[in-house]
């Protein structure tokens, strides 16, 4: 029987920019372009969908079906987290009826806007999140599950809703481990 995730070998034939050391891919994640660039101590679990341009720091974890859309860039600093069933848009399409939808349309009648999202570090999105394109995500925030992040949230703060609203300030106390953790 195989193991669950790719063996070193098998990530280096996806394609990517680059990838760090003791990254973990499982067999089911798939992965749609080669602008993606992973960092070290990375896990990426089951039926996770990336595409487009992905940044992704050190000691991260993208939890089970999450799809990364990046098609306008995706940045995800080091020691953040995105839980399960998360979904992050870098764009959109026009939804007000003057353009078509969809991949199959040529974009000459389409309005696709976006721009890059960022996520900074110690950042936590929580269980069914949806991220909305050009948003920043500072450092230290943590995103209550199912929530709608429609603006940019500041940091160490925790936020929650739908659509996201600032819930109260966040603790600092895991900063006093990041060196450990980082000689590990």
């Amino acid at each position: 029987m195989k193991n669950s995730f790719l063996t070193n070998d098998e990530i280096g034939q996806l394609g990517l920019l680059s990838v760090g050391n003791n990254v973990k891919i499982s067999r089911f994640a798939q992965f749609y372009g080669s602008n993606i660039t992973i960092g070290s101590n990375v896990r990426i679990d089951d039926f996770c969908i990336l595409s487009g341009t992905i940044t992704i720091g050190s000691f991260i974890h993208i939890s089970a079906y999450t799809a990364l859309f990046g098609s306008h860039g995706i940045e995800i600093a080091d020691f953040s987290g995105i839980s399960p069933r998360c979904t992050i848009f870098s764009a959109s399409d026009d939804f007000s009826g003057n353009y078509f939808i969809g991949p199959m349309i040529s974009s000459k009648y389409t309005n696709i806007k976006g721009g890059l999202v960022k996520i900074g570090k110690y950042v936590q999105i929580g269980a069914g999140c949806i991220v909305f394109p050009s948003i920043i995500i500072e450092e230290g925030v943590a995103v209550g599950s199912m929530s709608l992040v429609n603006k940019d949230l500041h940091e160490w703060s925790i936020y929650a809703g739908i659509p996201v609203r600032r819930i109260k300030d966040r603790e600092k106390g895991l900063l006093k481990y990041q060196h450990l953790i980082s000689e590990d």
